[in-house]
């Protein structure tokens, strides 16, 4: 194609061609229950409104002393809110509730084994167990309040109790997700200047029991080699009657939670009153390459945001039994398994294994055993049931008032077959976008006031203010059928407050691009870059494309992959779609398609032309894909995340790298045999 006839996009502009889909109303016997039917909160949430609109949010939560100032501006754009202000947020998640709900369930902890007892840990036990561990945390490991702790723990109701004894003492939980490597685990003790690690022996996954301490020997090991000394591994038991582990302890480094804890029963520790901007946790961000970014999250600020959209966008009861089966070791569930569930004395649910194990009918299962009524979860897990199970919903008796996704976009065809078959459209689904830095939902429907559209999150969340921005810093308004960057105009509670030890990169990456004025003390200068893509329809729904880079340059037209992947998903045979970008002579890059089927179909060469047409009706020729590769899995993190990085390698002919971490590593060798057959 000639040069003078490629049109000129911008950087930050993204080619969509996807079509509006229609309208969902929620269902009447929802709205009849819900938390939020004021539609006037949009009206109190309004800029003209703001900051101090979010008192409504932080009057949710027990406060030692009131706060001074809602939101301080001053040294712009380090944000602190409710200034002035002292809490606790493992009070605010179990003392308070004690005389209401002392004996409500606060964690149903299930098993991967099905054999085992489900626990019911009553808001009465879990106050105990906090305060016996806090005291162990105190008087055995030394910590005191503003000390830094690594979590590298599993699933299980221990890892809320070891964050709420954190919280209680006033020491910064930097939790580690479980899938991940020794060496990762050094890298954010490293960065956190931890002198504790919390680990466990073992824990259950994909039907195995598998030792988990091993890590703990590798992250004391590397992080010791970049200058970091652990002095204490503290290790609780999966099986408090014996230790699970193969790999021996260190005498004087290591100790079993599980031996000590006898020595504290009884024992109880007074909540340490925090200032509102006094951090809580650190949540690392999961990328592969550079220096870890610890995103520190504040106690007053983040603690009122997640249990106000907790409230309202998840409609949260604390007669509801409510399952987010997301990991903790992500933001999610920290946000939406531990301090928004519990601030609000609802009934959570921790599941220590995968979902299809030991078949794609567990989830339903355990919803059907524990009434479950609302459940949360990403497309990622949902697009794996549904290719694992596409009917199994329907054989277990559970009702769902309430759905969420969140993670990433869900594709139109995904989404209704999770309306339809998992909720049978009984629940309400919210199609949640927010990220690690935010703590909480920026865009969402209000589950019982907005109408549903696949595929579109909906608006933004009442008190959030985006805006879409091209590489010029103009805006690109609704209905325009152009993306481009989405930002946050103002500062919201739960976003955070820094990168540890790091606020040069906090403000070059999330605030120097879009600042009007770097002097200004107006937060109206410093809109915040999330790095998604993002188009906004006439009807004031957002589209979100994913991240600003998962996009494939075609002859000039920016693709978004996730746009490919869904136009592929339209084929009622194709269960899971990942797209990368393969390099070509003249258009510099096009489209190379992998997926994998439901069960019971097969790869034919009629049906690899069927997906390459999808692809072509539902975006143009200049979406074609250069091959439609038809393979048995596609390679994935622990947490169910598909690695296209690797992907992109194998199409392009070059070293995948380590893919020792990966749940299913012998899929990638078997992809590179079915490339070159």
């Amino acid at each position: 194609m000639p040069e003078e006839k490629l049109e000129r996009i911008s950087e930050a502009e993204i080619a969509v061609h996807w079509h509006e889909e229609e309208h969902y109303p929620p269902p009447a016997g929802f709205i009849g229950q819900a938390n939020l039917t004021d539609a006037g909160i949009y009206r109190r949430f309004s800029p003209e409104n703001f900051p101090d609109c979010f008192k409504e949010y932080a009057d949710l939560l027990d406060w030692d002393r009131y706060w001074e100032q809602t939101l301080d501006t001053s040294n712009p754009p380090f944000w602190n809110w409710f200034v002035g202000g002292r809490l606790n947020a493992c009070h605010n998640c179990l003392d308070r509730h004690l005389p209401r709900h002392n004996n409500k369930t606060a964690l149903h902890f299930v098993p991967e084994p099905e054999g085992e007892r489900i626990q019911h840990i009553t808001y009465r036990e879990l106050f105990v167990r906090v305060n016996e561990f806090a005291a162990l945390l105190r008087d055995f490991a030394g910590l005191k309040r503003g000390d830094r702790v690594t979590l590298h723990m599993p699933m299980v109701a221990e890892l809320p109790v070891t964050m709420l004894a954190c919280a209680r003492l006033g020491v910064i939980h930097s939790q580690v997700f479980s899938g991940f490597s020794g060496k990762s685990v050094a890298d954010r003790v490293v960065d956190s200047e931890s002198r504790v690690l919390i680990t466990m022996d073992a824990y259950h996954r994909s039907g195995k029991l598998l030792d988990h301490k091993e890590k703990a020997d590798l992250a004391v090991a590397e992080a010791q080699k970049q200058g970091q000394q652990i002095d204490k591994v503290l290790i609780w038991q999966r099986y408090a009657e014996r230790y699970s582990s193969e790999t021996p302890l260190q005498p004087g480094r290591d100790f079993r939670v599980n031996e000590l804890l006898p020595k504290y029963r009884g024992r109880r520790v007074e909540p340490e009153s925090m200032a509102a901007e006094e951090p809580l946790f650190l949540m690392y961000t999961s990328g592969t390459t550079g220096k870890p970014k610890g995103c520190q999250h504040s106690t007053g600020g983040y603690l009122a945001y997640v249990t106000g959209t907790a409230k309202y966008i998840q409609d949260l009861q604390p007669e509801d039994v409510y399952w987010c089966m997301a990991d903790i070791g992500w933001i999610t569930g920290h946000s939406y398994i531990v301090y928004g569930p519990l601030a609000l004395a609802a009934s959570a649910v921790v599941y220590e294994g995968l979902p299809t194990y030991p078949d794609a009918g567990r989830p339903w299962r355990i919803a059907a055993e524990l009434d479950v009524n609302i459940f949360h979860t990403s497309p990622t897990a949902i697009r794996a049931l549904r290719r694992a199970g596409p009917d199994e919903p329907a054989k277990y008796d559970y009702h769902f008032k309430h759905m969420t996704t969140v993670g990433e976009p869900i594709e139109p065809e995904v989404w209704k077959w999770y309306y339809r078959v998992v909720g049978k459209q009984e629940a309400v689904v919210v199609d949640t976008w927010w990220q690690t830095e935010t703590g909480g939902v920026l865009s969402s429907t209000l589950p019982a006031l907005g109408a549903m559209k696949p595929g579109s999150t909906g608006p933004a969340v009442p008190g959030v203010y985006p805006v879409i921005y091209d590489d010029a810093g103009d805006e690109i308004p609704a209905g325009s059928g152009k993306a481009g960057n989405i930002c946050i105009r103002n500062p919201i509670p739960g976003n955070f407050q820094t990168i540890w030890k790091d606020p040069e990169r906090y403000v070059a990456q999330y605030y120097t691009r879009y600042c009007r004025d770097r002097n200004s003390k107006d937060w109206r200068d410093w809109p915040y870059l999330t790095g998604d893509g993002a188009v906004l329809a006439e009807d004031g729904y957002y589209r979100i494309l994913g991240r600003i880079d998962d996009v494939i340059n075609v002859a000039g037209h920016r693709l978004g992959t996730k746009e490919i992947e869904s136009a592929a998903l339209t084929v009622n045979e194709v269960a899971e779609a990942a797209v990368v970008p393969v390099a070509d002579e003249i258009k510099g890059k096009i489209p190379d398609l992998y997926v994998t089927l439901k069960p019971g179909f097969e790869k034919s060469l009629d049906l690899v032309k069927r997906i390459e047409a999808a692809v072509v009706a539902e975006i143009g020729p200049i979406a074609r894909p250069k091959t439609v590769q038809i393979v048995p899995d596609l390679p994935k993190t622990r947490s169910g995340k598909i690695m296209r990085r690797v992907l992109a390698a194998l199409s392009s002919d070059q070293d995948v790298g380590d893919v020792s971490t990966l749940a299913n590593p012998e899929i990638v060798e078997a992809i590179r045999r079915m490339r070159g057959a």
